[in-house]
């Protein structure tokens, strides 16, 4: 059966988009924000060797440089204000996020509402300048090893540290505008920008190697098969739901007898979304960019780290996997499905599920089912992250298009329409109360006019 909103999702036309003057706001403003976070990856670094970086990205496009590029929307191979890009601030939230599960005193002041959330969040914008301030340091060294500055010294670290620090936080902002006045998630809008706006280089350099002959046309065919195949996977995953039965008494208030309903609670396979593989890449990428921009003369710590840990490695793989599997359960655990509070809401709607005792038992039995769930749902994660990674390192593929890249492109896109939609939908019911109020109007009039 479709439900009433799914069957007004679906009849919504671009009629009823044009008469919601607030969603065209919010999109324009988001598309507005979204195109300033595209002009600022074409600005440079002060006192950085433009000619020495375009021929080392060139030359490091097909590994590691491609990575980067994808997840910074090109900033970091044009060593933009944006270079470091937002995961920083996905880093210091990871932190967070895990000493709020570890810390009672944390965990108390989640608990507070609004304003503990409000204390939390600004925790996070601090280790955010920890973070980058550590990671823009870091960068700025390997650029004088790599002998990508023009002027080494003190002053160059000073400026680019401030810079690139800079530039991270103004992207956090606009990633809390776009959610708070536009639509979508801001965060992953920005992220999903910067993978968008490489795509078509990454082609045009894929398929350059095909009229070159270093790919095959069956390698080529294959790739692009297997990106379809992908993405398909991803949209069907994505919209899998495991639904329990929940039940509503029959109940008295006042006068009224409410007679007792059904209803289901949807699980989705995947609760988490595209969460844990950006916090597992963001974790990756720290190593990778020191490594990548220290070039030969990285130090041997660096370079071990380098071997190990570079795209395609055995640990590498491992590490990544670990990571996708960690964070979805614990983000599902303490952000995106706490079973306590759906217990609790359940509980206190006189909900429950059938032969299931309310309260404590059926958390419990919401963990039994979320974590028999997420088995399966971090199992597809890492499938679909590790699959192209392999086969990109046994193909030499020359961009980074893989698994982790189509992930955040299907879930962002699902998402946002999703988002659209509510909005369209609740237009069109406003639209409907305003219209049934004007007829209840019509209606009290007739009658005096006929007097």
């Amino acid at each position: 059966m479709v439900s009433a909103a799914e069957q007004m999702a679906s009849n919504l036309s671009w009629s009823d988009f044009a008469k919601a003057s607030d969603l065209r706001k919010r999109i324009f403003f988001a598309l507005g924000l979204l195109i300033v976070y595209r002009v600022g990856t074409f600005i440079p670094v002060p006192g950085i060797d433009t000619l020495a970086l375009r021929e080392f990205v060139d030359a490091a496009s097909a590994g590691l440089g491609g990575m980067l590029n994808m997840f910074t929307g090109g900033a970091i191979g044009r060593m933009g204000v944006f270079a470091l890009g937002i995961m920083p601030y996905i880093s210091a939230s990871i932190i967070v996020q895990l000493m709020v599960a570890m810390v009672p005193q944390l965990e108390q002041l989640k608990k507070e509402g609004a304003q503990g959330r409000k204390k939390i969040n600004q925790y996070t914008r601090y280790g955010t300048v920890l973070l980058a301030t550590f990671q823009a340091y870091g960068l700025a060294v390997s650029l004088e090893t790599g002998g990508l500055a023009v002027d080494p010294g003190w002053f160059f670290r000073i400026s680019c540290v401030v810079t690139l620090v800079g530039g991270t936080m103004f992207l956090m902002w606009l990633g809390e505008q776009i959610t708070a006045r536009g639509i979508g998630n801001g965060i992953s809008l920005i992220i999903f920008a910067g993978i968008i706006a490489e795509i078509p280089s990454a082609l045009a350099q894929f398929f350059s190697q095909g009229r070159s002959g270093a790919l095959s046309p069956v390698v080529i065919v294959g790739v692009i098969i297997m990106v379809v195949v992908v993405i398909g996977f991803v949209v069907y995953m994505e919209r899998s739901l495991r639904k329990i039965h929940i039940q509503y008494p029959r109940r008295q208030a006042g006068m009224k007898i409410y007679e007792g309903g059904s209803s289901h609670l949807p699980l989705k396979i995947n609760p988490s979304g595209v969460i844990p593989p950006i916090f597992a890449s963001s974790l990756l990428l720290l190593p990778t960019t020191v490594s990548t921009f220290s070039g030969n003369s990285a130090s041997p710590l660096m370079s071990s780290l380098l071997a190990y840990f570079g795209p395609g490695q055995p640990l590498y793989l491992l590490f990544f996997a670990a990571m996708i599997i960690f964070f979805a359960y614990f983000y599902t655990a303490n952000v995106a499905f706490k079973t306590e509070d759906v217990a609790d809401n359940l509980k206190n709607q006189n909900g429950f599920i059938p032969g299931i005792r309310p309260g404590p038992k059926t958390a419990e039995y919401l963990d039994y089912v979320v974590n028999r769930i997420l088995v399966l749902g971090s199992g597809y994660l890492t499938l679909v992250c590790l699959l192209p990674e392999i086969l990109r390192a046994e193909l030499a593929i020359p961009f980074y298009f893989g698994g982790t890249s189509v992930l955040i492109v299907v879930s962002v896109t699902m998402d946002t329409i999703n988002q659209v939609q509510s909005h369209l939908l609740a237009h069109q019911y406003e639209g409907l109360i305003e219209r049934s109020q004007l007829r209840g109007r019509r209606r009290r009039n007739k009658p005096e006019r006929n007097r």
